[in-house]
This record gives C-alpha cells, sequence and structure tokens, in this order.
C-alpha cells in the first residue's frame, strides 16, 4: 500500500498572516513561507507525529476544530523563552509516561501545546 511521507503543510486562516507568520518564526522558530517561495521552508526534526481525531466535545481545545502540537526538546527553556517574552505558557505538572506538556495560544488565540517526549 501506497502511504504518505509526512505533513507537507499546515495551512489556516488568519486575520493578519504576515504578523502571526512572524509571530512563530520569532517565538517558535518555525520559518514562515513567502508567497513567491523563495525562502527554504521549516524542516522539522525526524521524531514522531501523532494524528489523532478528538470527539467534538473535547475540553483540550474547545473553541477551534485543531490544535498544534510541537515537539521541543527542553520544555523548561522553551517555557522560560517564551515567558521572557511576555507570552502566557501554562505547564501541565504531570510528568505522563509519553513526555511533558505546556499550552499556550498565538496572537489570534489559536491553541498550541508543546511536547517533550
Amino acid at each position: 500500500m501506497e502511504r504518505v511521507l509526512g505533513f507537507g503543510g499546515f495551512f489556516f486562516k488568519a486575520a493578519d498572516p504576515d504578523k502571526l507568520a512572524r509571530w512563530y518564526e520569532e517565538h517558535l522558530g518555525v520559518t514562515r513561507a513567502t508567497p513567491d517561495n523563495n525562502m527554504e521552508p521549516w524542516h522539522q526534526e525526524a521524531g514522531g507525529t501523532v494524528f489523532q481525531p478528538f470527539p467534538q466535545n473535547t475540553t483540550m481545545f474547545p473553541h477551534t476544530s485543531y490544535m498544534l502540537n510541537f515537539r521541543v526538546s527542553n520544555l523548561d527553556a522553551m517555557v522560560a523563552q517564551l515567558r521572557s517574552a511576555g507570552i502566557k505558557v501554562e505547564v501541565d505538572p504531570e510528568n505522563y509516561s509519553f513526555g511533558r506538556f505546556a499550552s499556550l495560544s498565538d496572537p489570534e488565540d489559536n491553541p498550541i501545546q508543546l511536547w517533550q517526549p
């Protein structure tokens, strides 16, 4: 059976796409694409990607139909970096067998979860 190789992109609407793309680049290191495709796209490090539909009534991300989850190597350092930039981040106090998590929102209130496997 032929299978997909991974995600080629995540596309979503924004009130101010340029401003939001700069925020992701500045705070999370996600290189933004340019309309003329001159820039090299963001390359993620190899690792697992969880692809999991949730029930419609989930409380994990109640205001949208999706949540971005980014793998990080050092959750504490990433949280400190974001907080020093004035970004509110909530760290889940529980250490799960599959990792640690923190939650935040981008400037347009899209939910983001950080995951240190």
